[in-house]
Parts: C-alpha cells; structure tokens; sequence
C-alpha cells in the first residue's frame, strides 16, 4: 500500500516526508462479532489537522480525522475515493479495512499548543465518521476533545454514531470555553432503505434520539439531512416524513444536502443501484449526466421543500459544522507543530 503517499505538506522536503511510513504500520484483526471482517491498519501520524480544499465551500479550513475508511459502510459515501490513495479498494476495502492514527489525541494536543497555530475552527466528521464503530475500542476522540477544550478550540463535529452521548460530559465542558457545534446526518427515516444504503450505520430513529439527548443537556444539535437520493427518498411524503421526524427530535435546524456522486463513490453507488433497484439505473444516468451533481433545478426543488417543512414544523436552515456558543446547563461549574501553511488536503462532506 502506498502509505508514502500521503505527505504532510507537498514539495515540503526532500522526497516529500511522508505523513507516517510503511514501517510504522501495525495490522491487526479482532475476533468479536462487532469487527469481524475487519481489518485496522495502526498507524503513528506525523500530523493530524490537515487543510480542506481552496475550492471548499465549507466555512472552515481545518479538519481532523482520526480514521480513514468507514464500517458505516454508506454505499454513497464520497470519501471512497480516498482509499484509493493508499492502493486500497474504494468499495468492500473502504467498509473493511480502516486506518487508525492511534496517536491523533497526544499529536493534536501538541499541534494545538504550536505558537504558530492561530486557534481557527476545526471541523471534525467531515471525510469519515469519527464515531464509527472503530470508536468504540481506540477511545480516540475523548483525547481530541480534551485537547480542544484545554485550548479553548472551536470545533465541530458532523456524525451518525451514537457513540458521541458517551463524550456528553465533555462536549458540554467544551461548550462552556469555545463555539461548539454539532450535527447529526439523517438523511432519510425509510427503514428498508437504511438498511441496504447505510448498513452500518445506527437506525435513523437512534440517530435522532441523540439529537433529542443533547437537547436535554443543553445541547443545541442541527440535522444534516443528507443525503436526500433521487427516486427513492425525494418524494414529498418521504420528505415530510423526514422533516417531521427531525422536528420532533428537538432539532435546532435541517439542512438538506442532495445526493452527489463523485469517483469512487459513483461506481460504487451505481452498482449497488443496479442490484437493488435496477429500473432507476437509467434515471440517474441521465441526471447525473453531467458530472457529480445533481442538475441545479432539482437541488434548488429539494432544498426549497424541505425549507418549507422546516418553517412549518418550526426549525430553520443552517450550513452544516458552522460554530455556535452552546449554553451550558443550568447548576454546571463552569512532534512537528502545525502552522498556518497549507496542510494534506481532505476531502470535505459539501
């Protein structure tokens, strides 16, 4: 595999030094039901917040991400492509074979501490899910998150896992020194369909009931609701559905995100498409005709839609990761070091 590839800042050195070397690699393979079929590559990174693309249009520069590779295993997941960086499959390989930067939390802490890193907004969830299931045995995150609040960092943090409840305590410690922000996917309530696009992931409905938790703890939590697939979640009763349910979870905003379908990501849909629902193969070749995107007169239909059931339901839009104060609750007390230079490009979720 080619783990030299990815290198911390291009032309930076001789033989661009690579983020982490074939030799720092350790493979490893667990027996319980949960991994099995899994296979995680640990790795010591060299750095950990990594620049998003000039062309983004995301309102932030920075991200973290822990993982590469995801055992949601969402067949639409646009960071598909990334695997293929480090020769590995874009399809089955990117739901089985996960890369873990087991030293992200003490990296970060260090990276943060750099007097050349200027406190900017980092965005976390942004390429893959840091609250995957690989979470639940590497316990990264409560490290990321310790560092950020010891430095006072806004952040945010875009997920399916309901594993994030378990870092409740110090999402609301963070809350009460920096802009936090959080929100959570769900992009359709349809259980049949859940089941076969994102089949590893948490149930539409557990995903809202974190929304609804966080609320209780004085979390406000918007719902990116994403991605909203041509022909089998965009009918207006589905949406209304969707929107009602969202709603009903407390959410602070919805904000709808239409499918889009990028390298990697597309072979990989369109085959699962043809499997499962071969009579719209045709359909979504021709609206996707003309590249990643669907055509802007649907986005621009679906995106007015759901605006219209947000507003009758009481919610409004947001832009996903934006950063926001969050109240705490009532009776709460209150290596390298990265610069400013532009870092390994991610990929970015819009």
């Amino acid at each position: 595999m080619r783990w030299e590839n990815l290198t911390v800042e291009p032309g930076s050195g001789p033989a661009d030094a690579a983020l982490f070397g074939a030799d720092a690699v350790t493979t490893r393979t667990f027996d319980s039901p949960e991994f099995r079929g899994i296979t995680f590559h640990e790795i010591r990174a060299r750095s950990i917040i990594n620049r998003v693309p000039g062309a983004s249009r995301m309102p932030f520069e920075w991200t973290v991400n822990p993982y590469r590779g995801c055992t949601h295993a969402c067949v639409y997941c646009f960071a598909r492509r990334t695997h293929s960086y480090l020769d590995l499959d874009t399809g089955l390989g990117f739901d089985s074979q996960i890369v873990v930067k087991v030293n992200a939390p003490e990296l970060l802490r260090r990276q943060l501490g750099s007097r050349h890193w200027l406190g900017e907004h980092i965005a976390m969830g942004t390429n893959v899910d840091c609250y995957q299931r690989a979470e639940g045995r590497y316990r990264l995150m409560p490290g990321i998150l310790t560092a950020l609040r010891d430095h006072a960092n806004p952040f945010s943090i875009l997920t399916k896992g309901t594993l994030i409840l378990r870092d409740l305590d110090l999402l609301v410690q963070a809350s009460q020194v920096t802009d936090v922000g959080i929100s959570v996917s769900v992009g359709f309530t349809d259980p049949d369909l859940w089941r076969t696009v994102e089949p590893g992931t948490p149930a539409p409905e557990r995903r809202l009931d974190v929304v609804r938790a966080l609320g209780e703890h004085g979390i406000g939590c918007g719902v990116l609701m994403a991605p909203v697939l041509p022909f089998l979640s965009d009918h207006p009763a589905q949406l209304r559905a969707t929107v009602r349910a969202i709603a009903a979870s407390g959410a602070a905003s919805v904000t709808p995100l239409v499918l889009h379908l990028r390298p990697g990501a597309r072979e990989w849909y369109m085959a699962w498409l043809g499997q499962h629902h071969p009579h719209l193969v045709r359909r979504y070749e021709r609206l996707y005709a003309e590249g990643a995107y669907a055509p802007k007169w649907y986005q621009r239909r679906i995106t007015r839609q759901v605006h219209e059931l947000a507003q009758e339901y009481g919610m409004g839009p947001t832009r996903a990761g934006m950063p926001r104060r969050i109240p705490a609750p009532v009776g709460t007390d209150s290596a390298e070091p990265a610069t400013g230079a532009p870092g390994p490009v991610q990929l970015t979720l819009l």
